[in-house]
């Protein structure tokens, strides 16, 4: 367990806190680029900071600040100009660095325009990958993008899902340094939703973990397990799949890989997105998509009914059973209270890994994954070629929409309509 000032200080997100400063030295994805087709401006909560990234008429992406700095209009109803963002409520223009490069009364009054000289407003970096805007709000100089595999490989299909859970981060995190739960959670619970749903006959065998081991490697932890009938020679154990540091989980399998990323918004709500690869070998046809034609779509965050029941028919996929998982914990939960096992050692090992990069950037230090060398090549994480003594076959339809957040794959769904 922890005490209620460690918990605090893994927790908390905010600027100037312990956690806050070490998640601004990386690079967080904030939309996906076919969000911003069709719109000028999106609103945006990233580690405590409400924002507004935008596009303005020259194409150029910014992310500033959400509130106009003159009397506090926001700017999510900002006008796009050729270079910036015009407050709509007096015309003060802002540009990419967030200075105030016109003040129309205010410059006709005063001709030498000193005074929006002193204006500006809080600015951070943007930069695009695989269809994704990242952002980044930490100190100069500005690390590199990292080129994780998924976001810079060819040939596959790229789709992402998007769901705003109401929870912190670090519990997120922690579930996936938890191999045994799926057993439970995705299993024998899963067949108890069967039930409640009607289907027994989508039930699943439950799958008993005889052994489970954390590495620390060269970006984060892998996980492994040795599930009943199994050897370390077995690619659950021999490959596992990684946590990435600090918020990356990759998983899937080779054919349908994919990261399932935890932002921080705040203390209280994490961006939890899920971007998917679909490779050749998956079965998907493979054609040209570009960055604004990779869908984009939202996971349902399961609630209570009136009644107080729980919503079965979100409850039948992974994400769903993870997400209930985490928000009935509370915003945070309180580690104090906690009684953890020897199934535990994964999050024991995440934790200390927190604090040593805490400590390093308390020190002046860079943290884990962060990278300077702008040469740097794809960075390859290796996962399951079939996880959970899976088969790496082909996916078919409605068939592969038992698992996370392929239920409510646009790219899965084009391809039953097709096979009707």
């Amino acid at each position: 367990m922890l005490t209620q000032e460690k918990n605090e200080r893994l927790t908390r997100v905010g600027p100037g806190t312990p956690m806050g400063s070490l998640l601004r030295r990386y690079w967080h994805p904030i939309a996906a680029v076919s969000q911003m087709k069709d719109r000028d401006t999106l609103p945006i909560k990233l580690l405590g900071e409400d924002l507004v990234l935008f596009r303005d008429l020259s194409g150029a992406v910014g992310l500033i600040a959400a509130r106009c700095p003159h009397r506090s209009m926001s700017l999510v109803y900002g006008i796009p100009e050729t270079c910036g963002l015009r407050c709509p409520y007096h015309g003060w223009l802002f540009d990419h660095d967030g200075a105030c490069i016109e003040q129309p009364y205010e410059d006709t009054e005063n001709p030498q325009g000193n005074f929006k000289d002193t204006i500006t407003t809080p600015a951070y970096k943007v930069a695009e990958a695989g269809g994704m805007f990242f952002a980044y709000l930490g100190p100069e100089p500005v690390p590199v993008l990292p080129p994780w595999d998924l976001f810079v490989m060819d040939g596959v299909m790229r789709e992402v899902c998007f769901a705003v859970v109401p929870c912190n981060w670090v519990q997120i995190m922690e579930n996936s340094l938890d191999p045994v739960h799926v057993e439970w959670l995705h299993q024998y619970m899963r067949n108890y939703v069967m039930d409640k749903l009607g289907t027994p006959e989508k039930k699943r065998s439950r799958q008993i973990h005889e052994k489970v081991g954390f590495d620390a490697f060269e970006y984060g932890i892998v996980k492994r397990r040795i599930l009943e009938g199994e050897t370390e020679a077995d690619e659950d154990w021999a490959v596992g799949h990684p946590v990435v540091f600090p918020n990356y989980l990759k998983s899937g399998s080779v054919n349908t890989p994919a990261f399932q990323i935890r932002v921080p918004m705040d203390d209280h709500n994490t961006a939890y997105w899920w971007y998917r690869c679909f490779t050749a070998e998956s079965g998907v046809p493979i054609k040209p998509q570009s960055a604004e034609e990779i869908p984009y779509y939202m996971a349902p965050v399961p609630q209570l009914d009136e009644t107080g029941l729980p919503q079965w028919d979100v409850l039948d996929n992974n994400s769903g059973q993870d997400i209930v998982a985490w928000i009935t914990q509370g915003h945070i939960t309180d580690r104090s209270v906690e009684n953890l096992g020897r199934s535990d050692k994964g999050i024991v090992l995440y934790r200390k890994m927190l604090e040593e990069n805490i400590q390093a950037v308390e020190k002046g230090q860079d943290p884990m994954n962060v990278f300077r060398d702008p040469a740097i090549g794809q960075i390859d994480l290796a996962v399951e070629k079939a996880k959970l003594k899976g088969r790496a076959g082909k996916l078919v339809g409605r068939a592969a929409r038992t698992g996370n957040t392929t239920k409510y794959s646009p790219i899965l769904e084009e391809m039953d309509k097709a096979a009707q």
